[in-house]
């Protein structure tokens, strides 16, 4: 009884750790073509197959186009923010290439909590 216990135990610690760190903050800052953050920046096309650590990233293949909306800066500014049809995440910014700039002047603007949500489906996933 107490082996099952402390393997319990442990598989409650491993889950735990597993949902800080889909949670994590990945900038206090981000860069956007306005100060909600709902204007398209940048069209781009993935140079790269990319599949991210958690369900905040967007995952792609070479070739598609993806529409960004933000750019994280400061402490991060390699992960872009953007869409690839209804999906929409995290990634990269050296496994794209910009191929129209629609908004020249970015604004910096604080992150929130709900910028690092994971989306899942059609449903936000609170951890």
């Amino acid at each position: 009884m107490s082996r099952i216990l402390d393997q319990r135990s442990l598989l409650l610690v491993i889950s735990f750790l597993t949902n800080l760190q889909s949670t994590k903050v990945l900038s206090e800052w981000k860069r956007c073509g306005d100060q909600e953050c709902e204007t398209a920046m940048s069209r781009v096309q993935a140079i790269a197959d990319y599949l991210g650590p958690d369900c905040r990233y967007l995952n792609f293949k070479e070739g598609e186009e993806i529409i960004v909306y933000s750019k994280l800066s400061r402490k991060s500014e390699n992960l872009w923010a953007g869409s690839k049809g209804k999906d929409f995440g995290y990634f990269p910014k050296d496994a794209v290439k910009v191929e129209e700039v629609f908004i020249a002047e970015e604004v910096e603007v604080p992150t929130k909590e709900t910028d690092f949500l994971c989306l899942d489906g059609d449903e936000y996933i609170f951890e």
